[in-house]
């Protein structure tokens, strides 16, 4: 058997460039690990992608971290759009599943870079006030890596239909 399964609606699935640009576009996603006692564990994080990985930051101890200890293995999700469509009794969505393993990172040096690109992304060009708080709070968080092993992107259907017929390229 395949490691990750292939996605059953093929002509809904996203380019995997198109699957990166929205990972790179947005801000939020839910972390999927095992947690206590064999249950799905599903937080939502705030990210940065860069270099091919995911990075998140987290306190010291929780459910989280034990799941991540415990057993690496996660999936990521990224809704970059969900449009309701009420008379149509559906919504014009894309998103985007990784999958991969988590690992607390243990380097200084990549964890500093790691709270560094979390900065610069949720407070872009602010260098003074970003030093001030990696001086105040570095010690105290956890950066996290998710490592990217497979991933998938999917939109709508009508949203396909509309591109083809249109024939303009998707975002």
């Amino acid at each position: 058997m395949e490691k990750f399964r292939e996605m059953r609606r093929k002509r809904q699935q996203l380019s995997d460039e198109e699957s990166l640009g929205i990972l790179q576009r947005a801000t939020s996603g839910t972390l999927a690990v095992l947690g206590d006692g064999g249950y799905p564990y599903a937080v939502p994080l705030s990210y940065v992608y860069a270099d091919g990985r995911l990075y998140f930051h987290s306190a010291l101890e929780g459910h989280k971290v034990d799941a991540i200890r415990n057993y690496p293995q996660a999936s990521f999700c990224v809704i970059e759009q969900d449009v309701v469509q009420p008379k149509a009794y559906t919504t014009f969505y894309r998103s985007v599943i990784v999958f991969g393993r988590v690992h607390i990172v243990e380097d200084e040096a990549e964890k500093l870079k790691a709270a560094r690109l979390l900065g610069e992304r949720y407070n872009p060009n602010d260098e003074e006030s970003l030093q001030k708080e990696l001086e105040k709070g570095l010690a105290r968080m956890l950066a996290i890596r998710f490592d990217i092993e497979h991933l998938t992107g999917k939109e709508a259907i009508e949203m396909v239909r509309e591109h083809r017929k249109s024939n303009k390229r998707r975002p």
